[in-house]
């Protein structure tokens, strides 16, 4: 949802930007959760692609590029990756021994493991292994990672995940196995084929083989030049280490640019609980959305949870924020307008918008520049919270004015002037949501009796005040965010 925000206000901009996301679907837990559901892996990999697909069409999530790392064209990237990295002397065989957790695909180091040997993030307990694999020299970049985040104090992003990678990096980088012996679920290491590529050199490289467009030769110079390096990586704190130090090492290796950002973002809990099966109060997307709908799922982590941060999700504090910034400040306003110029104005907008003289006009030519800027430094509660104040202004200027008391008094002039300004802020509000809810957005233009094209065209210099002209016809006033309501306990 973060990162469709932010694609979509780069479009806005009049960018292109190129929104990837997908499955990395090799590895040893992805060939042990099919064998225990009795499928095979590429079975089980289609169900859950298809999974992810769908519900990031529920969630309006508009991405450009899909990878799953079945792909042979990746797979192919990823051949001639390693061939690069081997051909530079930083891959040689070795053996190792030590703990495993199959759910992170990594080995962890005892001092980061809880009770002796559990996983801190599976709370499962590793496994020991031994085995002679593949590894990559990663000590040998030891230097020129510490170069990096000293000399780009923002590659990792926020604070807290850069003092942790200073951390790993400061207490010595190891050198880390990058094939697997036993494992024949995974693209085979092009020079042993005896053994598989470890899950995260194999899945990291979705972000370069995705560029290539259908009928490009599978190279990594036609990836790179579709449009390497990455603006960012938005990705989970629990595999920072893998972005933020194997893969710029990785990058080093075979000779390419790195990514200008990492960011880790946070974990989210419920009700101020860890999530977990066993404790039976996971969030199940699926129902959430089909519950509350897309817009209200997606303003609320936007605009309640400081992004790279832990949030916590609690279905009161849901239903009220949304209610409160959506239904009331900005549902409440559109339907008393609109309703208001039905019965008063025959829906004809009677002003022409730019002639508007209101401190509403100033206040929208700073949320035309502000939203967009908070939204690409990813300050998503920075961004929301300008337009809920915004609306909240035009609420209060409504209810002082009395539009309908002033119908009734014969100062029919006014009255109409207080409306005519309340739709343009509404219309405003529209322009600065579509990152952020793009399906009320465009819900917010059709109300107005503005076009489809209308909409999809919008850039952020469309929030500047004027946009309604005198004359325009408005259709039928209906809701376009009714309140929520938690549903009916089950019996």
């Amino acid at each position: 949802m973060a990162t469709d925000a932010i694609s979509r206000s780069l479009r806005m901009s009049g960018k292109k930007p190129v929104m990837i996301t997908g499955c990395d679907e090799h590895g040893d837990k992805i060939r042990m959760s099919a064998e225990k559901l009795g499928r095979s892996p590429r079975d089980h990999c289609d169900r859950i692609s298809s999974e992810f697909i769908n519900l990031f069409d529920k969630l309006g999530i508009d991405y450009d590029k899909f990878c799953r790392t079945t792909n042979p064209v990746h797979e192919t990237i990823v051949e001639q990756f390693m061939n690069r990295v081997w051909d530079n002397g930083d891959i040689y065989k070795s053996e190792y021994e030590g703990l495993y957790c199959t759910g992170c695909e990594e080995y962890k180091d005892s001092k980061d493991l809880v009770n002796k040997d559990q996983c801190p993030v599976h709370q499962t307990k590793c496994e020991s292994r031994k085995e002679e694999n593949y590894f990559f020299a990663l000590s040998k970049y030891q230097n020129q990672i510490e170069k990096l985040l000293e000399e780009n104090p923002d590659f990792v992003q926020p604070t807290r995940s850069r003092n942790e990678v200073l951390s790993w990096v400061k207490s010595g980088l190891r050198d880390f196995s990058v094939s697997r012996a036993n494992n024949p679920w995974g693209i085979p290491v092009p020079k042993d084929n005896s053994q598989t590529i470890y899950v995260w050199f194999d899945a990291l490289l979705g972000y370069i083989s995705s560029l290539l467009e259908p009928g490009d030769e599978p190279t990594i110079e036609n990836a790179i030049a579709r449009g390497w390096p990455a603006k960012v990586h938005i990705i989970g704190k629990d595999i920072l280490r893998f972005h933020a130090i194997y893969w710029p090492a990785m990058l080093m290796s075979a000779g390419l640019e790195l990514p200008e950002v990492v960011f880790g973002h946070g974990f989210l809990t419920k009700d101020g609980l860890k999530m977990g099966k066993s404790l039976g109060n996971t969030l199940d997307p699926f129902s959430l959305v089909g519950t509350y709908g897309a817009d209200a799922t997606r303003y609320f982590f936007l605009r309640s949870i400081e992004f790279g941060s832990d949030g916590d999700y609690n279905e009161e504090r849901f239903i009220s924020t949304v209610n409160a910034d959506l239904a009331n400040n900005l549902g409440n306003l559109l339907n008393r307008s609109m309703n208001l110029i039905r019965k008063n104005c025959d829906l004809m907008y009677e002003l022409d918008s730019s002639e508007i003289d209101h401190p509403f006009r100033e206040t929208a030519s700073q949320l035309a520049t502000l939203v967009p800027k908070n939204l690409e430094q990813l300050h998503f509660t920075g961004a929301c919270q300008p337009i809920v104040e915004y609306l909240g202004q035009a609420n209060l200027y409504i209810a002082e004015e009395e539009p309908w008391t002033l119908f009734k008094q014969g100062e029919r002039e006014r009255a109409v002037r207080c409306l005519c300004t309340c739709l343009e802020v509404v219309r405003v509000a529209g322009v600065l949501l579509k990152p952020v809810t793009p399906m009320l957005s465009d819900r917010i233009y059709r109300s107005l009796g503005l076009t489809e094209q209308q909409w999809q065209d919008l850039r952020w210099s469309d929030a500047e005040w004027g946009g309604l002209k005198q004359g325009h016809k408005f259709p039928k006033p209906v809701p376009v965010f009714p309140r929520l309501e938690a549903p009916a306990p089950v019996a």
